[in-house]
């Protein structure tokens, strides 16, 4: 069962970080950026937050499980989810743990005008 936008939404609100909390689509679910790092996924409209032995410390007890078949283990949230400080302090402990993106690769150059348009004219 697919998340449903308003669920997603409700979690980027209650955790108060503004525009530093993005979301993007992925397959149907929808994965959570952090200051461009992805740091949970939401699935079946559940919280999964990455984990690291920091969202551990800060959260101690943890029910983990997969957030779709195949996948590893994640931190599931629960009453986080309604506790806005907890939620937005687990987020960003989490985003402090993780390294930052790696730069992404330039895109290859198209042909040369000329020949791009060369091509595009014998066709």
């Amino acid at each position: 069962m697919a998340s449903s936008i308003t669920t997603v939404q409700y979690i980027v609100d209650e955790a108060g970080l503004g525009r530093r909390l993005e979301f993007k689509k992925m397959f149907g679910e929808y994965a959570l950026y952090l200051d461009s790092k992805v740091v949970a996924l939401i699935c079946d409209n559940q919280l999964f937050l990455k984990p690291t032995s920091e969202g551990l410390r800060f959260l101690g007890k943890v029910k983990e499980a997969p957030p779709y078949p195949g996948a590893k283990n994640y931190y599931l949230l629960d009453s986080e989810v309604d506790d806005p400080d907890r939620l937005k302090e687990a987020l960003q402990v989490t985003a402090g743990a993780l390294p930052k993106p790696k730069p992404k690769a330039p895109k290859p150059r198209a042909a040369s005008t000329k020949k791009a348009k060369a091509k595009r004219a014998q066709k």
